[in-house]
């Protein structure tokens, strides 16, 4: 505790100097409160951790890019902090910012993300305690976690964890809400993607069923089902069908986008290929 208290003395000294000569949100700053908070998280003084570390991010949002590591940095410090408190609810949020940081601007290979996947993990356990079973968070939480196994291509993975938001959402939400036409394209993607398409068809068929019903006629979710379907049927060799499905995505693309847009260059480049093949 006395190394604690001395460190606490210097950076407290150092940060006073830098408060009264640097601009308030210099990069400076922003090392020198997320010391600080450093320094009260390990002496267990939670309450003081967060103020510093909170004042360290609020310089950070303003002074970098919104995908800068050192952003994660923060709110993982927050929630690892959150997470000493038992105050899961709030540690999960803070840590797939963390992790959506981490994805946009690290390798996917990189240890950072599996890190943060790992302590998604820990804390869901805590989390699945503190909340009922079908609670919508979890889904949302699942869901997320089933995303960035699906990029990591660790397919088994991303299946296990959107089929648990799935079974949630499909307890907890209307036959026809739009978040369950997400979560069937989700796992659909993943059978698409390991080429089990008698699997992928019928969850893009549900999928586009909801959307049909719940979404007006142009919106893009829509044009995305139409095109998704019409992957599953060009790799299974069904070029007619593939065209049908092309077709209807581009007509509510050019009803919903402008014409320069890429999904509409995207879809009328697919549209030609399959002309060739027919």
């Amino acid at each position: 505790m006395c190394e604690y208290s001395k460190a606490l003395g210097f950076y407290e000294k150092s940060n006073k100097i830098w408060e009264i000569s640097l601009p308030a949100n210099h990069p400076l700053l922003n090392t020198s409160y997320n010391n600080i908070g450093l320094v009260y998280d390990n002496m267990g003084e939670y309450s003081k951790a967060l103020e510093f570390y909170e004042k360290s991010l609020k310089i950070g949002e303003i002074s970098l890019p919104a995908n800068h590591p050192s952003l994660a940095t923060s709110y993982n410090n927050i929630a690892t902090t959150y997470y000493n408190m038992g105050e899961y609810s709030k540690t999960l949020p803070l840590l797939e910012k963390a992790l959506g940081i981490y994805r946009n601007s690290l390798p996917l290979t990189h240890p950072s993300i599996k890190n943060a996947l790992n302590n998604i993990e820990e804390v869901k356990k805590k989390f699945e305690i503190a909340l009922p079973a079908n609670h919508p968070a979890l889904a949302t939480s699942y869901n997320n976690i089933g995303s960035v196994y699906e990029n990591m291509r660790e397919y088994s993975k991303a299946l296990e964890f959107y089929e648990k938001s799935l079974k949630i959402r499909e307890i907890s939400l209307p036959p026809n809400h739009p978040d369950l036409a997400t979560s069937y394209n989700n796992i659909a993607a993943v059978y698409y993607r390991t080429r089990e398409y008698s699997k992928a068809l019928p969850l893009l068929e549900k999928s586009l069923k909801i959307r049909e019903i719940s979404l007006p006629a142009n919106h893009p979710d829509l044009a995305t089902s139409y095109n998704n379907i019409g992957l599953v049927y060009d790799d299974m060799g069904e070029y007619s069908k593939t065209l049908s499905y092309l077709e209807k995505a581009l007509g509510i693309l050019r009803n919903s986008l402008t014409s320069t847009h890429p999904h509409i260059k995207s879809v009328l480049n697919s549209i030609e290929e399959v002309k060739k093949k027919l």
